[in-house]
């Protein structure tokens, strides 16, 4: 695999996979659009493997206050955190909904939803949910406010992101904003409740790959350690930034965006014969 392409794609995956915009449609575009080959399984490992990095390093403090808060032990550090000693467990149930349907319709997510006019179709119509979701949340919750009922509406929202060109990040920071949670919070929450189900889908390519292929093939070696290291640098600065801008900034740009992608995608679906392969 051309090492341009790796360099690319991963840029594409570390931005894409954390700004509600949806990576799978991205990754699904811009390679047809470059005339470049399915970079295939091990580099979607690649990929996985450095956005649930970027997540771990960004939030590896939250998560060692979640988990420590979760089994009763007493650790300093965020007041938010420290005062909702329950969400470990909130995130547990709330990870359940897409585990479960993520396996059952894992057949339809991977073929016959992988199609341009499904893409394009869920980049417009999550856009129009974000949009809805910015005038209708009331922004009056920190992390320290939410409940197991915010927790498991966000969970289940979360199954949307099965279906390409949903977002997952999208999809349940606008299902935040509905539980009238502020931006900043409503991604927060995002970002750790991807953690499970990025790394859960990681750990069952690898054994995907290593039951099919035997492994990763020395050809392959140097892409899947620069995939990684990409996305996961990519993703580390997009989270950053997108936890300040939300503090004061609105998700408008983003609907525009969707709203923009998922038209010229269902247009070159049309016109050119776009396909999701």
């Amino acid at each position: 695999m051309p090492l341009i392409e790796v360099i690319v794609l991963g840029i594409v995956q570390g931005l894409t996979e954390f700004l509600p915009i949806s990576s799978t449609a991205h990754l699904a575009v811009i390679p047809w659009l470059f005339g470049w080959k399915d970079p295939g399984l091990t580099f979607d490992i690649a990929l996985h493997v450095g956005t649930l990095a970027a997540i771990l390093i960004y939030f590896f403090r939250d998560w060692l206050l979640v988990i420590a808060h979760g089994f009763g032990l007493r650790v300093e550090g965020d007041p938010d955190l420290k005062r909702n000693p329950k969400l470990l467990w909130y995130l547990v149930a709330a990870t359940i909904p897409v585990g479960l349907f993520g396996y059952i319709l894992k057949e339809q997510a991977e073929t016959t939803w992988r199609s341009p006019n499904v893409i394009g179709a869920m980049m417009i119509g999550v856009g129009v949910v974000l949009w809805l979701a910015e005038r209708a949340g009331r922004r009056q919750k920190d992390l320290s406010h939410l409940s197991f009922a915010d927790a498991l509406s966000i969970g289940f929202a979360q199954v949307l992101a099965i279906v390409p060109g949903t977002s997952r990040s999208g999809i349940t920071i606008a299902a935040g904003l509905f539980r009238n949670l502020d931006r900043a919070t409503a991604a927060r929450f995002s970002f750790l409740l991807s953690t499970p189900a990025i790394g859960a889908a990681a750990a069952k390519d690898f054994y995907d790959l290593l039951k099919q292929e035997g492994g990763i093939s020395p050809d392959m070696r140097t892409a899947f350690v620069v995939g990684i290291l990409v996305s996961a640098v990519t993703g580390c600065l997009v989270i950053r930034f997108l936890m300040n801008y939300l503090r004061k900034g609105t998700l408008n740009y983003f609907v525009a965006y969707r709203v923009i992608f998922g038209i010229i995608v269902i247009a070159l679906a049309h016109f050119v014969r776009l396909t999701g392969e």
